[in-house]
């Protein structure tokens, strides 16, 4: 045992000397968050992280330079900062498909710039999913068992070789951590961000209210159950608001197939080409209209 705790100690430590220089703070204090060198001036984090067009980042050595968000992809929970990044190195990007369950990875984060934190954990499940800031779901996370003190979204995690397998973003009961994948997919991304796209996603202009809201409402009104999503508001001038939509009505079907939840509305928004079919509940009332999409601000 004492052998494998050596091993496991002299690993962080080596960790620590690859990856460390690489890991930066974003804002200041406990309340901000994490980030990752990935670029020449580019620091990837959450989203949700930056609060402001600037921000203070903090490298190793105390250094602390002034940035700005160069790209944000919100409902993805993805932020690249523009940052002189001096002789900090940029992570080399890994393999999540790898990361099986079982597999020692390493987690590390310099919550709001207050110092370098780094744990050592497995993956306890792949391909999890959690919902982003504006409610998407985000797919492919890795669950793991590193744990991270309150700050440290934003921060790498990484395999024994240091390279970057996802971004620490959700700290679970029982100390468990989400982190965004880095796949394919991500990685495509965060190279538009780094560019310094927005990436926005089709929206309809509403806000919604949970399923089981909506079967409590129409029972109270003695309106018969029917799964669908609530609207609990339209915003003026948005491409529910330009179709009649109003609030009070149930989504009960989007591109043609069954609304039972906010995943399955989703779904058809990303899927639509331009324009979405949907059938709305106003009471009784049977409703059908075509919403010209409009992508999120």
């Amino acid at each position: 045992m004492t052998a494998v705790l050596e091993e496991i100690g002299t690993a962080i430590g080596g960790i620590v000397e690859k990856v460390g220089p690489s890991v930066v703070g974003i804002g200041r204090g406990w309340g901000v968050g994490s980030g990752v060198v990935i670029a020449e001036g580019r620091v990837l984090t959450n989203a949700h992280v930056l609060r402001r067009d600037e921000v203070t980042v903090q490298f190793a050595g105390d250094r602390r330079e002034t940035g700005r968000g160069l790209g944000v992809d919100a409902d993805g929970d993805l932020a690249v900062v523009e940052v002189d990044t001096g002789d900090a190195p940029a992570l080399q990007w890994g393999d999540p498909d790898a990361a099986v369950v079982g597999a020692p990875v390493f987690a590390l984060a310099n919550p709001g710039g207050r110092g370098l934190r780094v744990t050592f954990g497995t993956v306890a499940s792949a391909n999890r999913s959690f919902r982003g800031p504006r409610g998407r779901r985000i797919n492919g996370a890795l669950e793991h068992t590193a744990p991270l003190p309150r700050g440290s979204s934003g921060g790498p995690l990484v395999d024994g070789e240091g390279r970057l397998l996802g971004i620490n973003s959700i700290r679970l009961d029982g100390g468990l951590i989400l982190a965004l994948a880095a796949d394919a997919s991500a990685r495509s991304r965060v190279d538009r961000l780094a560019a310094g796209e927005e990436i926005k996603r089709p929206t309809l202009g509403i806000a919604v209210a949970p399923p089981y809201v909506a079967r409590r409402l129409r029972r109270a009104v003695g309106l018969p159950e029917q799964a669908g999503v609530l609207v609990r508001a339209v915003k003026d001038d948005s491409p529910a608001g330009r179709a009649g939509v109003e609030r009070g009505d149930l989504i009960v079907a989007a591109g043609g197939k069954p609304v039972e939840g906010i995943d399955d509305l989703y779904t058809a928004i990303d899927g639509a080409a331009g324009e979405l079919a949907i059938k709305t509940l106003r009471g009784t009332d049977e409703r059908e209209a075509k919403l010209a999409l409009a992508t999120s601000d």
